[in-house]
């Protein structure tokens, strides 16, 4: 436990030192920016075809409106990798615990259906064979809000991001000037889906990939990006529709195409929503004759509520030390709305009044949601609409959490314009079979930085130390 200790002293004090090879960094590339006469409405034009070409959006938006990338340095970026890898493992420890208790389980508020498929084992060791958490940095800190256990977005925007900024004169010219590391998260994920085929049993030497959502969602331009990949790398995929499989005599078919590794970008609960147990995806699923990633365990993680047992001291025997102090320095405190007596910030109160009085300092959110979708932020809501969003938390699932201050940054953002904004900015790390590699860096001139909510990305470059 003392080196724990030793090690979170440590990475404290680098996080609160001032970096000058990272100011001198920044400030170079925000002076080259701003003094470069090439830099105008013709260029923005040109970038933002680049990115309805390669696939660069959300829908019919362009999201990458930053004319540079988000630095970090490496002792930071390891920091926070550390810290994540850590939160992954104690979550697989909460998920092992919760399928086989059910008082456990209980708290994390899933259906029938979502229990009843959780309990079935995916063939494979790991909880998430890709997965994200969602970090807002502050000021030597940083805490982690929520863990897209399920279906995490964004994979390829780094990839894209550097191929359509990178080129540009004054980038060419900053990487050539300061020693940076690139993440590579795409082929992170290709390697973390065959190995976990593998780990099930399959023995293709090229395994074949359907990539599942529904048709037309917002996301989509994304998986074409993915197919164009992995099938550079020698495997054969098609994008499809969950109404596009069949399953017949043990096997999983998607428009044709037999199905070894199934990655499954369809939401869990939209998919129960319209499908019965008898859907091709499921029985396949529940016969072990596909490798489904993620799987539909990764559930129980991904439910909010999941932070609001880690951030619980009554729940510390659940996981190792080094667990507990990662999630006292990194998970910020959460609980279930529900009637009845809690603790927050060493006193005890009924929640109907902590909600009250401490709405600045609160923010409520749905048990199982993504986009920002019914998260109230207390601090920019009119008391009476807190008022009215207490209420409904009270009789659904949702968890409040205490608001994390957040890392502003000023970015040179552009439309037919070039603006500098000063911007809030999340960097959430993708962990492919619990091992960090990049991270999608989310910018928005709001409290909320989800790209389905409005916001934008820009490209991760992490600084080396010198």
């Amino acid at each position: 436990m003392a080196f724990t200790f030793a090690f979170y002293l440590f990475t404290f004090a680098l996080l609160s030192m001032p970096s000058e090879p990272l100011a001198a960094a920044v400030r170079w590339i925000n002076e080259r920016i701003a003094n470069d006469s090439q830099i105008g409405p013709d260029l923005f034009t040109q970038l933002h075809a680049a990115q309805l070409e390669r696939g660069l959006r959300h829908g019919d938006r362009t999201i990458g409106s930053f004319l540079r990338p988000f630095v970090l340095p490496r002792s930071t970026y390891q920091a926070i990798a550390h810290a994540a890898e850590t939160l992954a493992a104690a979550f697989e420890q909460l998920v092992e615990r919760a399928l086989s208790d059910e008082s456990l389980l209980a708290e994390l508020a899933l259906t029938e259906r979502e229990a009843r498929l959780a309990r079935i084992d995916p063939g494979y060791t790991r909880l998430c064979v890709s997965s994200r958490l969602d970090a807002y940095l502050s000021k030597g800190s940083f805490k982690f809000l929520e863990y897209n256990a399920e279906s995490p977005a964004g994979i390829v925007d780094q990839m894209l991001l550097e191929d359509i900024f990178f080129e540009l004169p004054y980038m060419r010219e900053f990487i050539a000037r300061y020693p940076f590391w690139r993440p590579r998260p795409h082929q992170r994920l290709l390697g973390a889906l065959v190995d976990a085929y593998r780990q099930s049993g399959g023995a293709k030497d090229r395994p074949q990939i359907a990539i599942i959502d529904w048709e037309g969602v917002s996301t989509e331009s994304e998986f074409y990006v993915l197919k164009d990949y992995f099938e550079s790398e020698g495997y054969p995929t098609v994008i499809a529709d969950p109404c596009h499989l069949e399953y017949n005599h043990g096997v999983l078919t998607a428009r044709g195409l037999t199905v070894d590794i199934l990655y499954k970008r369809v939401l869990i609960h939209e998919l129960l929503d319209k499908v019965d147990d008898g859907h091709p995806l499921l029985r396949a699923y529940a016969e072990r004759k596909v490798c489904v990633a993620n799987s539909f365990r990764t559930k129980v993680a991904h439910k909010k509520m999941s932070f609001a047992i880690l951030s619980d001291p009554r729940y510390e025997s659940l996981f190792t030390p080094e667990q507990v102090t990662v999630i006292q320095h990194h998970v910020p405190w959460t609980r279930r709305v529900r009637e009845g007596e809690t603790t927050f910030g060493g006193a005890v109160f009924e929640m109907t009044d902590l909600l009250r009085r401490e709405r600045e300092r609160l923010v409520l959110k749905p048990n199982d949601d993504y986009g920002g979708q019914g998260v109230v932020i207390g601090h920019v809501t009119e008391p009476h609409t807190w008022e009215e969003a207490c209420e409904l938390a009270l009789t659904r699932p949702f968890v409040v959490q205490e608001l994390v201050p957040v890392q502003k940054e000023t970015m040179p953002k552009f439309t037919d314009r070039l603006a500098w904004e000063e911007m809030t900015i999340d960097f959430d790390p993708f962990l492919f079979l619990n091992k960090v590699e990049g991270g999608i860096v989310r910018l928005s001139s709001s409290a909320l930085s989800n790209v389905s909510s409005g916001g934008g990305v820009t490209a991760l470059l992490v600084l080396e130390d010198a």
